[in-house]
């Protein structure tokens, strides 16, 4: 890789960021912007249609778009957020976000494309397992970890004894000569 490096990533709400590996865990595409020092804006287009992912960039000045990353089978729910990070780890870098626009495209529909649509609930990516968001389990009761405990030491007891009896008999049958 060849930093700046602009990548993009889905989370469902369970995934982190890895600053090691500058997040190539989770990271479903990227490509390098070489935006040090211009004196020119550059714009980046993040583009998301029909569960298309697409990011577009202009870094040159030439007002000419060049294409970053594409990734089919993004299933994005309505009423999540877009997220945007300058993050450079151990790097010292300015960045300035002076605009960010969102539109709403009108996008024709089949019914089946329109129900499969609704039917998102968690952010995924085809092709892509992201670790499913589970709920904490709850903590054990008093009544239960008194079980646990009672019920782990008589079984422990039981092992003891089984064990000394099996000794005993293994014993015995040592201590017969036959002549």
């Amino acid at each position: 890789r060849v930093f700046p490096y602009i990548s993009a990533m889905v989370n469902n709400g369970s995934l982190s960021y890895d600053h090691e590996r500058d997040g190539r865990p989770t990271e479903l595409g990227g490509c390098t912007a070489i935006v040090r020092n211009l004196h020119y804006d550059t714009f980046l287009v993040i583009r998301y249609v029909k569960r298309h992912l697409a990011i577009m960039m202009d870094i040159d000045g030439k007002h000419e778009w060049r294409d970053c990353i594409e990734v089919p089978g993004v299933r994005l729910p309505r009423g999540y957020y877009f997220g945007t990070s300058s993050i450079t780890g151990d790097l010292s870098d300015n960045h300035d976000v002076i605009s960010l626009k969102l539109f709403e495209l009108t996008v024709e529909r089949t019914p089946e494309e329109e129900k499969l649509h609704r039917d998102v609930f968690l952010p995924s990516v085809d092709n892509m397992k992201l670790p499913e968001m589970t709920a904490p389990l709850p903590p054990l009761s008093g009544l239960a970890l008194f079980l646990i405990v009672f019920f782990s030491l008589v079984f422990s007891v039981f092992a003891i004894v089984i064990g000394l009896i099996l000794y005993n008999k293994w014993q015995d049958q040592s201590r017969k000569r036959f002549y």
